[in-house]
């Protein structure tokens, strides 16, 4: 499923490295402005504990995680929507993104240069939003002329379009993203079709110290970020890019010895992986035998013949039904054979909206 998160921020504060640690893919790292210039993609598997549950379950001898898309895009700076620095070809690397993963630095240390001389992340998140918004208000203002003419004219669909773009339009001018602006099913495809930077989902990662990876709350900027983007309903997570780099390089023993000396219960990159594979309306459904387990990706909302085409076309194409049961009655019962004489092994057909979590079987005929 070719969904990407892209990195965004402004140069150093730790999206090179954020990248290094979710995908150990060894994007360049460098202490100065536009080490990224080509955005770096890289897979990453999605940590799931239910698997392991259902493996021992199932006593299967292969785990097969599901994956998606990181993408680390070159660093940003004031100016930008009017070309300044690398900004054309940022502005652009973020268009081909689902979804924007905002790395804001929330660290103090002299070693390492900020763009602007200090730290605020206030004014970091601000530089780049502002840009965002000024790019799209560009592309609202060349649409607005040209709809409302048409709208005018008495043009339906030009005068749906003209109502988004009248919604759109002061909420930009106000120097906020389009992405607060609430929208109906209908306006929402409009919306869509116009492309726009700041309506694309976002997550903020605060990038805090080493010091404060165990609670990053306790970091003096990240309640400030937290405060900030409030307003647009966007989750904050905090992590330490620089110890989560270090943690990913670990093997798993000595891993877990790390966290548990440092009082963490799971690495702070397990939770923007799935954190972002949520913002992008991922969900996962599990096959389940003695041969593997393996987790699949599907668009929220999906039902049951198009989520068993992500297995194979063939099973979509002779869709007849899918047995299912549920991860939690799995691991309550603890065997299919007791989930089935609880009653709760079901058979779905072509109408059931799959659900996360799902462990499935497809039956088909081509």
């Amino acid at each position: 499923m070719a969904l990407t998160a892209g990195i965004v921020g402004l140069p150093n504060v730790g999206k090179s490295t954020l990248f290094n640690a979710i995908t150990k893919a060894g994007a360049e790292m460098a202490n100065y402005p536009f080490a990224t210039i080509e955005p770096n993609v890289g897979m990453v598997e999605v940590p799931d504990k239910r698997m392991a549950r259902i493996a021992e379950i199932v006593k299967t001898n292969k785990i097969i995680p599901t994956t998606f898309e990181f993408t680390d895009i070159a660093g940003i700076v004031q100016g930008a929507s009017k070309g300044e620095g690398l900004g054309n070809k940022f502005l652009e690397n973020i268009r081909q993104v689902n979804a924007i993963v905002h790395v804001v630095r929330a660290f103090d240390d002299d070693n390492i240069v900020h763009v602007t001389g200090k730290v605020d992340p206030i004014d970091d998140i601000e530089t780049i939003n502002t840009e965002l918004i000024l790019a799209d208000l560009e592309t609202v203002d060349k649409r607005y002329d040209k709809v409302a003419r048409s709208a005018k004219g008495g043009d339906k669909t030009a005068k749906a379009e003209f109502e988004v773009l009248e919604m759109i339009k002061p909420v930009l001018e106000a120097g906020k993203p389009a992405r607060i602006v609430e929208f109906n099913a209908e306006q929402q495809k409009l919306a869509k079709g116009l492309f726009l930077l700041t309506t694309k989902p976002t997550i903020y990662v605060a990038n805090v110290a080493e010091d404060d990876m165990a609670d990053p709350a306790a970091s003096k900027y990240f309640q400030q970020i937290k405060d900030y983007v409030a307003e647009e309903g966007a989750e904050v997570i905090g992590l330490s890019a620089r110890a989560e780099e270090e943690i990913a390089g670990m093997d798993p023993a000595d891993q877990a010895e790390f966290l548990e000396m440092q009082g963490v219960e799971e690495p702070g990159l397990n939770i923007l992986i799935q954190a972002a594979y949520h913002l992008l309306d991922l969900r996962t459904f599990f096959t389940a035998g003695v041969k593997e387990t393996r987790a699949w990706t599907f668009k929220a909302g999906a039902k049951a013949p198009e989520t068993a085409g992500v297995i194979h076309s063939d099973f979509e194409r002779g869709f007849i039904r899918a047995e299912t049961m549920s991860f939690e009655d799995l691991d309550k019962y603890g065997s299919e054979k007791a989930v089935k004489e609880a009653g709760r092994l079901r058979s779905e057909g072509k109408e059931y909206v799959v659900q996360d979590g799902d462990i499935m079987e497809f039956l088909f005929n081509v």
